[in-house]
């Protein structure tokens, strides 16, 4: 599935830091895994974009919040003001919904 292969790629070169790889690398995968695990779902409803997004982000609400927590943790770690560390959290959540809900489009339109 191209969804799973672009997440994939995503976790194989997204950035983290030896002492941040377990909580990092492990939030990221689950909430990689359950982003997409609302595409094919989604897709046999024939979902309209914004309500494939809306659900998604409910039903992936508590691995988001896992993933950020420990994004911020990290960047405090690395000294990073909360300001900054709440942004790259932010920021890297972003790309991961972004990047789903483009895979998304790009199914739904060719399905």
């Amino acid at each position: 599935m191209i969804v799973a292969a672009a997440l994939m790629m995503m976790l194989a070169t997204a950035p983290s830091a030896p002492n941040s790889a377990d909580a990092v690398g492990t939030g990221r995968k689950e909430f990689s895994k359950c982003l997409s695990a609302q595409v094919q779902p989604a897709l046999e409803k024939k979902l309209p974009v914004g309500d494939f997004q809306s659900g998604m982000r409910k039903a992936c609400a508590d691995k988001e919040a896992a993933f950020r927590a420990a994004i911020v943790a990290q960047n405090k770690a690395d000294k990073m003001a909360d300001a900054a560390a709440n942004s790259g959290a932010d920021e890297q959540i972003a790309e991961y919904v972004d990047k789903i809900t483009s895979e998304y489009e790009e199914s739904s339109q060719s399905g």
